[in-house]
């Protein structure tokens, strides 16, 4: 096999590799095999059973870019007893449902269309009696697609402030920590809505460690977190005094008491709760694990729980493709290592990128060292950052075929603009909306 036959092969079967993650998150395959029916009799995971005649209604909702096919699965099992539903999904994420109605928002940030489906969930819950069963169907984005500011707060001012802590490269726990105290919502509020009802809260989880109370912000959770923890994360990131005054005040509000604090875990309503994670980043390199060993790659899962900054995650994948080159270790060649989980870029540049692209972009002049070698990194939801690309890849050759259309690696990473260095290559991976989200698949190959 040439050179060229080599990578080709290399980029054919790290897309397979990808496409079987992705394929494992299916969110409607994740609630068929978390919930059953037998009559009246309602399987929720290995454990837990609901006599539905218990019950005079069952609502369904839910928020999230996974939320639709979720919901979808939920009617191919209580469509009969459905009394009304609503879920908000990302633009482009919807599908026609019969019994639940889908709306949709702005993703990553907030718009007017997602507080007016928030305010809408929000009203069906607090509808709700002690003879309704609540099913919600919760995924990736489902913090943005569920948002309802506090008193005292305007949408305008939570976009302000989710932007910033995007930008300064908080991680998800701290944006989510924040986003539960600006919201009427978010971190167990919808929960606090919904009781008495009974509420079965399915989740495809989108961050590390699969929190019930970090996934989408936990609207149905209880929240470990307090005014006093967002004030400190706004003032590590130097935002405290930068933040919209609305934020600012209800912050200060909050430590002193006189903004109410998000539910707790010894509140009694979480007693009408039954949080249930049905899909994650770890089962989705298991089926990517699969699918590499049936390709021929002897394979190692690194973790699900990458995190911290991209460029340093991916120099370290490359360091260890680069030991498998020189030394077989810590798996054979041909070998394909797999990761996953969500990292951050703090953004000093003006270009276009997402934290998948750039992941790549941070260690093609290490993959020129490496022969026969290919990285991917990709989100599972197709989407990476403000653009049309889910991720993008780089081999042995990207440095040189830079080169020859003149492109400068080092400008480009100094500007963050990883988009338009893979679109000139042709090396951007474009999956289109994949109606779930785990989070990232890393990748890499070594022949």
């Amino acid at each position: 096999m040439s050179p060229s036959e080599t990578l080709l092969k290399l980029r054919t079967d790290a897309q397979a590799i990808l496409a079987a993650s992705i394929d494992a998150a299916d969110p409607e395959q994740a609630v068929k095999r978390h919930l059953s029916r037998a009559g009246n009799r309602l399987q929720v995971g290995e454990d837990f059973a609901i006599d539905l005649s218990e019950f005079d209604r069952v609502l369904v909702v839910g928020a999230g870019k996974g939320t639709a096919p979720m919901a979808l699965a939920v009617e191919g099992l209580l469509g009969d007893l459905i009394s009304e539903g609503i879920v908000c999904v990302k633009y482009g994420h919807g599908l026609p449902l019969k019994k639940v109605q889908v709306l949709d928002g702005g993703h990553p940030l907030p718009d007017a269309a997602g507080e007016a489906a928030a305010r809408r969930i929000v009203g069906l819950m607090k509808a709700a009696g002690d003879r309704d069963l609540v099913i919600s169907c919760i995924s990736g984005g489902g913090s943005a697609l569920l948002p309802l500011p506090a008193s005292g707060i305007t949408l305008e001012e939570k976009r302000q402030v989710t932007q910033q802590l995007l930008a300064a490269g908080a991680d998800i726990h701290e944006m989510n920590a924040v986003r539960k105290h600006l919201s009427d919502a978010k971190g167990g509020n919808l929960m606090k809505a919904a009781y008495p009802a009974f509420v079965v809260n399915l989740m495809m989880s989108d961050v590390i460690g699969d929190d019930p109370d970090t996934i989408a912000s936990g609207p149905f959770s209880a929240d470990r977190s307090t005014f006093r923890s967002v004030a400190e994360i706004l003032g590590k990131y130097g935002l405290m005094e930068q933040s919209p005054p609305g934020i600012r005040q209800r912050v200060l509000d909050g430590m002193e008491g006189s903004a109410p604090e998000t539910p707790k875990e010894q509140d009694p309503v979480f007693r009408r709760v039954r949080n249930i994670v049905v899909g994650s980043n770890f089962l989705a390199l298991v089926a990517g694990k699969e699918k590499a060993e049936e390709l021929g790659y002897g394979t190692l899962i690194l973790s699900s729980r990458i995190a911290g900054d991209t460029s340093e995650a991916a120099r370290f994948l490359a360091a260890l493709a680069a030991e498998i080159r020189a030394t077989d270790n810590p798996v054979a060649a041909p070998a394909c290592l797999l990761s996953g989980g969500e990292t951050t870029v703090v953004v000093r540049g003006a270009g276009l990128g997402g934290r998948n692209q750039h992941f790549v972009l941070s260690l093609a002049r290490k993959a020129a060292d490496i022969p026969d070698s290919l990285f991917l990194s990709a989100g599972t939801d197709g989407t990476d950052g403000p653009t049309d690309a889910a991720g993008a890849l780089a081999d042995t050759n990207t440095l040189s075929r830079a080169l020859a259309e003149g492109l400068d690696l080092d400008g480009f990473l100094q500007n963050h603009d990883s988009y338009h260095f893979f679109d000139r290559l042709g090396d951007l991976v474009r999956t289109g909306p994949t109606r779930t989200n785990v989070m990232d698949v890393h990748i890499a190959l070594v022949h």
